[in-house]
């Protein structure tokens, strides 16, 4: 079968011919129909971050398609989500609802090949199935950059109606942190340097919009209504968190979406004297996706309009070139 390929210290992904995988107990055979490029895949490509499984190794995490032969749960030709990681559900986590921090995850493109191939094989637990109104293309964006907004706004945030909130980075990921914000009822500001992506946060239900390189972010909150009382970094770089930081008021929640390994500073006595919180969020439980699934369904959100471009297996490198640009919210591979 066809598939893209990272091998070690190359700068990019490689068309080649592989095994078809055979799954094993447990596990689904999946005829991919449609998979998201995402900025991971990037960190993988481009920034030296390692997968789990040493290279080479099929990359590709945001994936929907056909069951191809019988499982457990599902019959051939099923239509299924994959999410991107997939659980033990034994451990403490697992037991707690926090299935996302798994002691004994799997995930794919990084612990196991990836879905930017023509077949997969994935743990059959946590397979998620596709509703026939949903296409597969918009099941991509269900499978991470809608699950992962919704883990941020919901169960780490905690966002609360009439709480006003700004989301400093607005890709595919930040402008879905925007819809659910909005879903909350919450006051929601978008922050980008792009201001295409500030009128779509507009349109997602963004009240107000701030581009940093035009104006302070700082002095637009004096001017517009103060402090916030949550702010998300959906980007990953220091500088960005910083700002987030300085955007929160007394009691203030801070949620990092996006990811970096530089260092930041932020002042701790603000923390203290203003009981403000540090929050993480990755991902999504796997558990949680049913109900975002009908968020779907209700057309309370739209996965396709974050949708930039369609490309084929053979041209993933152009369609990674183009997320590299900043320009794209999400790039799909369709087969």
């Amino acid at each position: 079968m066809k598939a893209a390929v990272l091998n070690e210290n190359s700068k990019t992904l490689t068309i080649e011919d592989i095994p078809m995988p055979e799954p094993e107990e447990n596990e689904l055979l999946v005829k991919v129909m449609a998979c998201g490029l995402c900025h991971t895949d990037l960190h993988y490509i481009d920034h030296g971050v390692r997968t789990c499984k040493k290279p080479p190794i099929v990359l590709g995490h945001e994936a929907t398609g056909v069951v191809a032969r019988d499982g457990r749960n599902f019959k051939e030709g099923d239509r299924v989500i994959l999410p991107p990681v997939f659980t033990c559900g034994n451990c403490k986590f697992c037991n707690t609802g926090r299935e996302n921090l798994c002691f004994n995850m799997t995930m794919l493109g990084s612990t196991i090949d990836g879905a930017f191939a023509e077949y997969v094989k994935v743990p059959e637990k946590d397979v998620v199935a596709l509703p026939e109104e949903i296409s597969f293309e918009e099941g991509c964006v269900i499978a991470d950059s809608l699950s992962t907004s919704y883990h941020a706004v919901v169960n780490r945030a905690k966002v609360q109606p009439q709480e006003r909130v700004i989301v400093i980075g607005c890709g595919g990921v930040g402008t879905n942190v925007v819809r659910m914000a909005v879903l909350q009822g919450a006051e929601v500001i978008a922050c980008d340097i792009d201001n295409a992506k500030l009128e779509l946060a507009k349109e997602m239900g963004a009240s107000m919009t701030v581009n940093p390189s035009e104006e302070n972010v700082q002095e637009f909150l004096r001017h517009s209504g103060g402090s916030v009382d949550v702010a998300f970094e959906v980007i990953g770089k220091h500088q960005t968190i910083e700002t987030a930081f300085k955007t929160l008021g007394k009691g203030g929640r801070l949620c990092i979406v996006g990811y970096t390994n530089e260092n930041i500073t932020i002042n701790p006595a603000k923390i203290m004297f203003y009981e403000q919180e540090i929050i993480g969020s990755v991902g999504c439980p796997p558990t949680d996706f049913p109900k975002i699934i009908e968020l779907v369904r209700d057309k309370k959100v739209n996965p396709s309009r974050i949708i930039s471009n369609r490309f084929a297996l053979e041209d993933i490198n152009a369609a990674l070139d183009e997320l590299r640009t900043g320009k794209v919210l999400r790039n799909i591979i369709v087969f």
